[in-house]
């Protein structure tokens, strides 16, 4: 309605600046006129000019609130996309995520998810409200001249259309290269980064830089196509337009009255014009832009489809009961139900409070077999007991409740020693008491206490700055500040030189008896002050006994 206004004040405006007198005695007019007691037609000027003004400032205050609530809807909106793909993503099993590449995961909730709002809602948006201000300004340039109005508005928009039919294969292809090569590109980034030592022992700058050009230059080139597919027809249509405005005041000036007469209802189409053009262009290349982000935004939903468990929401599982032990029971595992066992026919009981020590060759399934353990692997046969209750989909979180868990490779954050053995707690809510108790019983107290900022001090990223025990020796600190009495050393202390190994093996050894311990370990020296020591074979238990049985097997 602004624009409405804005465009239909132009025409009295000027038409008193041309001609005050036929404005003065028009009959649409003249209640005006009586109502104000305005005595003669120059004195129409200054209250017509005041309401142009108003009726231009008014146009100007509602596209400026219609901007900003697209802008804010749309990111407010994106905001709870990104969120909702990355919550999703976190409760997705344990083996999706290790079917998937961490690139293809971070470029789409970072990069195809952020499409959604720069792509597809805010030009959706942008489109709706260029279709309401289209019928508006089209509405007003009839009332001024619907001979006029009605073939330019047709040829204009057949232009577009046209357009937009001709460059949308084009788009969609561009679209699927932009999906493809996104994901490339962070993929590329992350190995070069992550494996910046062997890049620098190497030499081998040149060849990631190489792979990067690779995925990178194809990106460019279509996002490149895409925005000249978005904004070429606006320079074909505005050099149209220039020609449309001259033929019309030429045929305008051979009328009755000549050009004077002609003027006010010129310069209305042409402020007409001026609105018109920019709103096809804006509709046109809100339209190219989601066709061109076509795929990407394929890719992002499907993040924000993925199913979220019914239990998401819950933030305390009270843990299952456990006081007597952990059996498991025929337990198989494959990743398909083509594919090759990974576990087959496994029988174990482990007494609460037992030191359980895992070895076999590489292959052999312990990992795996852990992984069942701690319900992050559903067994494809055969099922877990705590205490005699099956643990299933619906109290898998329950058991998981008692459990710790530390890995070969230690996750650390770029922050604090404190924050890194609290691990995903927020800084409020961290116990320092709690955090020294478990690096004491982590064995590691000593060396954060000699450190200037003991327990503030930052470790770098994925812990650079320290060496390899300490961020074993972490770890341990780090599953010992949760509440569980089961603790899992999943190859913990493999990379680490037998000095260090000893140190941290020492400090598994000291910890409170009533924890149960589960270790895998490639060595059997690892496992000497196990209780008993299991040995697998292509999945299957080969042997059980203690440290002394199993050497005096050898």
């Amino acid at each position: 309605m602004a624009e409405m206004v804005s465009i239909g004040s132009v025409l009295p405006f000027l038409g008193v600046l041309v001609n005050p007198d036929r404005v003065f005695n028009h009959s649409t007019v003249k209640p005006f006129v009586d109502f104000f007691a305005i005595g003669s037609p120059q004195d129409l000027l200054l209250p017509l000019t005041g309401a142009f003004c108003a009726a231009a400032v008014v146009a100007g205050l509602f596209r400026l609130l219609l901007l900003y609530s697209i802008n804010r809807f749309s990111f407010s909106v994106g905001a709870d996309f990104s969120l909702r793909a990355y919550r999703s993503t976190l409760y997705q099993p344990y083996s999706v995520h290790i079917d998937r590449n961490s690139s293809e995961i971070i470029n789409g909730i970072t990069g195809k998810v952020a499409m959604l709002i720069g792509s597809v809602l805010m030009p959706l948006l942008t489109l709706l409200s260029s279709v309401i201000l289209l019928t508006g300004v089209l509405a007003m340039l009839l009332v001024i001249d619907p001979a006029i109005a009605i073939p330019a508005s047709l040829g204009f928009g057949l232009l577009y259309l046209t357009t937009a039919l001709l460059s949308r294969r084009s788009l969609r292809e561009n679209s699927e290269c932009i999906a493809r090569e996104s994901t490339r590109v962070i993929k590329a980034l992350q190995e070069g980064l992550g494996g910046i030592r062997d890049v620098l022992i190497d030499g081998t700058q040149e060849a990631y830089c190489a792979i990067y050009r690779k995925a990178d230059l194809p990106l460019r080139g279509a996002q490149a196509r895409n925005a000249f597919a978005g904004a070429s027809p606006r320079y074909v249509v505005e050099m149209l337009g220039m020609v449309m405005i001259a033929v019309l005041a030429y045929d305008m000036a051979q009328r009755e009255g000549g050009i004077s007469a002609a003027m006010p209802a010129l310069a209305a189409l042409a402020v007409g014009a001026q609105r018109l053009l920019p709103v096809l262009q804006q509709g046109y290349n809100a339209l190219a832009t989601i066709f061109g982000a076509e795929a990407s935004m394929r890719d992002g939903l499907e993040l924000l489809a993925q199913p979220i468990p019914e239990d998401a929401s819950d933030i305390f599982f009270p843990p299952l009961p456990f006081e007597h032990s952990i059996r498991l029971k025929q337990i198989g595992f494959r990743y398909s139900p083509a594919g090759a066992w990974i576990v087959r026919h496994f029988d174990l009981e482990i007494p609460k409070g037992r030191r359980v020590g895992f070895v076999g060759s590489t292959g052999a399934g312990k990992s795996t077999l852990l992984d069942i353990l701690m319900s992050l692997l559903t067994p494809s046969e055969g099922v877990i007991e705590i205490d005699g209750q099956a643990v299933d989909k619906h109290n898998y979180r329950n058991w998981q409740a008692h459990i710790a868990h530390v890995p070969q490779s230690i996750y650390l954050s770029d922050s604090s020693i404190e924050e890194n053995i609290a691990f995903g707690l927020p800084k409020k809510d961290i116990d320092p008491a709690r955090v020294r108790q478990a690096a004491k019983q982590a064995q590691i107290d000593e060396i954060i206490e000699s450190w200037p900022d003991k327990y503030q001090t930052r470790v770098g990223e994925r812990g650079v700055r320290l060496s390899g025990g300490q961020r074993q020796r972490i770890g341990i600190a780090r599953a010992l500040y949760k509440p569980a009495d089961v603790i899992i050393f999943d190859e913990a202390t493999s990379a680490l030189d037998n000095e260090t190994e000893r140190a941290v093996m020492q400090a598994i050894d000291s910890l409170n008896p009533d924890l149960t311990i589960l270790i895998v370990a490639h060595r059997l020296t690892t496992l000497k002050n196990c209780d008993f020591i299991v040995e697998l074979d292509k999945g299957c238990v080969s042997r059980i006994g203690s440290y002394q049985e199993l050497v005096n097997c050898e």
